[in-house]
């Protein structure tokens, strides 16, 4: 059955969010985040686990950040970064596949 029409996202901001991840290392760092939970890692694990480090790393952390995705808080002597914009994430998954099908002629094959 197809769902009523939701309003599209803002084109603007989810075209940002989505070059925010125009990169294999920032998508690795994310991945990174994403499965290591709310709790986030510190810089030096997350260099390590992605294998982004240095002032790469910071700068990818930075673009990441800037597109409201990742957060860095210092805990002591650490910066720990997490990823926390699932619902983001899961919003713009749902923008792209929002109506898959749509102009295909036969509507019995429509997804979720």
């Amino acid at each position: 059955m197809k769902q009523p029409p939701t309003p599209d996202l803002d084109l603007a901001l989810t075209a940002s969010t989505f070059a925010a991840l125009g990169s294999e290392q920032r998508l690795a760092v994310l991945r990174c985040l994403v499965r290591a939970g709310p709790d986030g890692l510190s810089i030096g694990e997350l260099g390590k686990r992605s294998s982004v480090t240095g002032s790469t790393l910071t700068h990818h952390v930075k673009i990441l950040t800037q597109a409201g995705l990742v957060t860095q808080q210092r805990q002591g002597r650490s910066i720990i970064c997490a990823a926390v914009a699932y619902d983001e994430l899961r919003a713009l998954s749902e923008f792209l596949l929002r109506e898959c099908c749509a102009d295909a002629p036969c509507k019995d094959h429509e997804h979720g």
